[in-house]
């Protein structure tokens, strides 16, 4: 299956009017950045980069797809013609998928004729946007568990597909595990699950169903425990699988309270080692809630998946910069009341102080004549002033078209996670705080 048609019709009718126009392979830079962060975040996540390449090898036009065009009449015969030759064989560059980011970093830049290059641009936001919100979420879920494991639980709150990114998404900001398998069987993430409320109802008692779930699964399963009275369903749980049971879990009711009441009667009944897990519509906020209640583990479903409010992360995709007929480059920006852009190729780096926190995001803008910014333009007053370094953000991504097979996969997942984990050690405290505040760090362009 292509991806081809995974996009608006108006980017096709761009390409036929350019086309028309003779300026359709005029050589061009387009970026994708966010203008502002959701209101009162303090930083974003960037995720999807290594599904966005993955879709970029399927995107082609089949026969399927040229008929369907043809047939519905989106574009000219001569513009069919082109699309049936399509593939991509410009380049990709941008933010390290994990990484952290501010109003105006440049997350992507891609760079191709205006014709290759536009076709992606729904593509491109509609897998950034949502990845990126997920992740944004989920690093702050991460933050409030202070350590605890968090499993994503969010699959039946959003469509098929996105339950499979949104796994991968919370999975590269620190979450351990997903109740999808088709996220583990695809992308590496670790599955998990046991039973919900109707196994226990579809058994003629509670113990009956605790005893089917232990024969099978072992005592080091995790039995549900609300479903009717809960301090009963912890005694029969503990009676049926022993001292030795793995784990209960809490779906329900006032939480703060309810687990020191089941970990006292854990304690109790000798199970001292049995672990709590809730659920239950959590946040970030409620999970910040339960700091100081004994809970071992969290199940977020809604809140992650939803982005937390904030299902986009609100990126734009943006002609930057293009090739005069005399070869030369011009900076190209809008000027739309309130949508205001900054033309020019440009690339990221992160000033860091002597604590090896972010002093702030410096977005360098082209001043060459190749269209291609030459990086290192920190001054070495500011380096002396922040008395540390710069880290360089922007990477390759795609070169003559070709993904760089290092960020596609299970491996670019686990490379995605592992990078956002040394990522966010930079921010400073504050950027961590629940509370609505501004940016962590400054953006400033060079």
């Amino acid at each position: 299956m292509t991806t081809s048609l995974l996009t608006d019709r108006y980017e096709l009718t761009m390409i036929d009017a350019a086309l028309h126009s003779g300026r359709a392979l005029r050589p061009c830079v387009f970026e994708i950045f966010a203008r502002r962060l959701p209101t009162g975040r303090r930083f974003g996540v960037v995720a999807g980069q290594g599904r966005l390449l993955d879709a970029l090898a399927d995107f082609r036009f089949d026969e399927n797809d040229l008929a369907w065009l043809a047939r519905e009449r989106v574009v000219s015969d001569t513009t069919l013609e082109w699309l049936a030759e399509y593939r991509f064989t410009g380049s990709l560059s941008g933010y390290r998928e994990g990484d952290v980011y501010f109003p105006g970093s440049p997350l992507l830049t891609v760079t191709g004729s205006f014709a290759e290059a536009v076709v992606l641009e729904t593509l491109a936001l509609s897998i950034l946007n949502y990845d990126s919100a997920v992740a944004s979420a989920a690093a702050r879920m991460v933050a409030a568990a202070e350590k605890r494991p968090l499993a994503e639980m969010g699959s039946r709150r959003t469509s098929e597909a996105s339950a499979v990114a949104a796994a991968r998404a919370a999975h590269i900001a620190g979450f351990d595990a997903s109740s999808n398998l088709e996220a583990g069987r695809r992308w590496g993430v670790p599955t998990m699950g046991t039973a919900a409320h109707s196994f226990t109802l579809l058994h003629d008692s509670e113990e009956q169903a605790f005893r089917a779930q232990v024969e099978r699964l072992g005592a080091g399963t995790t039995l549900l425990v609300d479903t009717y009275d809960v301090r009963r369903g912890v005694e029969t749980a503990v009676r049926v699988a022993g001292t030795g049971l793995g784990a209960v879990r809490l779906d329900s009711g006032d939480l703060p309270s309810l687990v020191r009441e089941v970990r006292a009667q854990l304690d109790e009944l000798g199970a001292t080692h049995t672990r709590i897990t809730v659920t239950n519509d959590l946040t970030e906020h409620t999970i910040a809630g339960l700091r100081g209640a004994p809970v071992d583990s969290f199940g977020v479903g809604t809140s992650v998946v939803t982005g937390s409010g904030h299902p986009a992360a609100g990126f734009v995709y943006k002609l930057v910069a293009h090739q005069d007929d005399d070869g030369a480059w011009r900076p190209v920006a809008k000027a739309s009341p309130g949508k205001v852009s900054r033309g020019g190729t440009k690339l990221g780096e992160r000033l860091l102080g002597r604590d090896g926190r972010a002093v702030a995001e410096h977005v360098i803008i082209d001043d060459s004549r190749d269209g291609v910014p030459d990086g290192g333009h920190i001054d070495d007053e500011d380096l002396a002033t922040a008395g540390a370094s710069i880290r360089s953000l922007t990477v390759p991504l795609a070169v003559d078209g070709q993904p760089d097979a290092r960020w596609q996969g299970p491996e670019g997942v686990q490379a995605a996670r592992a990078h956002h984990a040394a990522a966010i050690t930079e921010l400073p405290p504050e950027a961590l705080r629940l509370g609505e505040g501004d940016p962590a760090v400054p953006t400033v362009y060079r």
